[in-house]
């Protein structure tokens, strides 16, 4: 078995969960911001978005530089979001169903201008700072959904709004 089918599986149940969340988020709560120094729904529900493109940008470059990536905007609608997620996710499943296995063990570095955050091989850097980080914020995607009156997916198991 090769590595990219080894990592699609999860890859498409942990984009279906994500997905699942984005379905949520309430459209008249955007601008809901649970505390003064964290992101409103909309910001925090574009930036799971736009996560999935990441794999992408880690299965086809050989870096990332924070520096020169402008910070993105707030989509101003859950159909926006749902859009531009499912782009991104197929986008980035193609991208790892076709690459070759001594691919996945290339190095990856993330910096900022001469700082460098990190290297990795790009199959731990799908692990670990694209899955991981989706997941992350998904994570906090469902504490605002709670907090906005949404109603929470279940995701490995039933959530108290719904029997899986």
């Amino acid at each position: 078995m090769s590595i990219a089918q080894m990592l699609l599986p999860e890859w498409d149940n942990e984009m279906r969960n994500t997905r699942r969340a984005l379905e949520r988020v309430p459209v008249g709560k955007l601008g809901f911001r649970p505390h003064e120094k964290s992101w409103t729904l909309a910001e925090l529900a574009t930036h799971v978005a736009r996560l999935p493109s990441w794999a992408t940008i880690t299965l086809t470059t050989d870096d990332l530089d924070l520096a020169e990536t402008p910070p993105g905007t707030a989509l101003g609608s859950v159909d926006a979001m749902l859009e531009e997620f499912d782009r991104h996710v197929a986008q980035a499943r193609d991208v790892i169903a076709t690459s070759a296995d001594q691919h996945f063990g290339s190095p990856w570095t993330l910096k900022k201008g001469a700082q460098v955050i990190l290297t990795l091989p790009k199959a731990a850097v799908l692990r670990s700072f694209v899955l991981s980080h989706i997941i992350h914020h998904r994570g906090q995607l469902t504490v605002y959904l709670r907090l906005a009156g949404a109603s929470v997916p279940g995701m490995y198991g039933p959530s108290a709004d719904e029997a899986m």
